[in-house]
C-alpha cells in the first residue's frame, strides 16, 4: 500500500483494507507516545468507509478535553512519532500531518485535534457511520468524488469545495 500525496494533488485511490491497518497501526503508535485513551482516537474521511474511493492519506480524529487549552506538549509528542502542527485555521481544530520524509512535499496522515465529543468530534463520527451503514448515500458520494476528481484543472481546495454541500446534508441528518 503506497500512502501519499503532494500539496494540491487529488487522486483518488480504490478501497483497501490496508488503509484499517494503517490507522490501526498509527493509533498504538499515538496512544503510545501520548497516552491518550483509545476512544479519543478513531479513523475518520473516506480511509474509513467501506468500498469508497479515496486520496491515500489516513484522517485520524484526536479528541481532547478542551482544544483552547490543550496542553502543548501534546505537540512535542505527536512530533516526536513524525506529525507536524500546519498552520491550518480551522475554528475549534488543530491539525497535524506526516509527511514521507524531510522535504515536506507529500503528506500520509492527517490528525483533526477537536473537542472530545462535542459537534465537530460527533459530526465526523456520525459522516463515517452514516455512510458504512447507508449504501445509497455512500454511492452518491462515491459519484460525487469520481467526478469532482475527473474535473480539469482540479486541485484540493476546489475538490473539497464540491463535495461541502454533500457532506453538510449528511451533518444535517445528525441534527435533525
Amino acid at each position: 500500500m503506497k500512502l501519499g500525496l503532494a500539496k494540491n494533488e487529488v487522486k483518488l485511490l480504490p478501497y483497501t483494507t490496508d488503509w484499517e491497518k494503517e490507522f490501526k497501526r498509527v493509533k498504538l503508535e499515538i496512544i503510545g507516545a501520548t497516552g491518550l485513551q483509545g476512544d479519543r482516537i478513531q479513523h475518520i474521511g473516506s480511509t474509513a468507509i467501506i468500498n469508497m474511493p479515496a486520496k491515500p492519506i489516513i484522517d485520524l480524529l484526536l479528541g481532547v478535553d478542551e482544544i483552547s487549552k490543550v496542553d502543548k506538549a501534546i505537540f512535542k509528542e505527536l512530533q516526536n512519532i513524525g506529525f507536524l502542527r500546519l498552520r491550518v485555521e480551522r475554528p475549534d481544530e488543530i491539525v497535524f500531518a506526516k509527511f514521507t520524509d524531510e522535504t515536506y512535499e507529500v503528506k500520509t496522515h492527517f490528525i483533526h485535534m477537536v473537542d472530545f465529543d462535542k459537534e465537530l468530534w460527533k459530526n465526523q463520527l456520525f459522516f463515517r457511520d452514516y455512510l458504512n451503514l447507508n449504501e445509497k448515500a455512500r454511492e452518491e458520494y462515491v459519484n460525487i468524488k469520481i467526478t469532482s476528481a475527473k474535473q480539469e484543472d482540479i486541485n484540493i481546495n476546489t475538490y473539497t469545495d464540491l463535495k461541502e454541500p454533500f457532506v453538510k446534508s449528511i451533518f444535517t441528518i445528525r441534527t435533525n
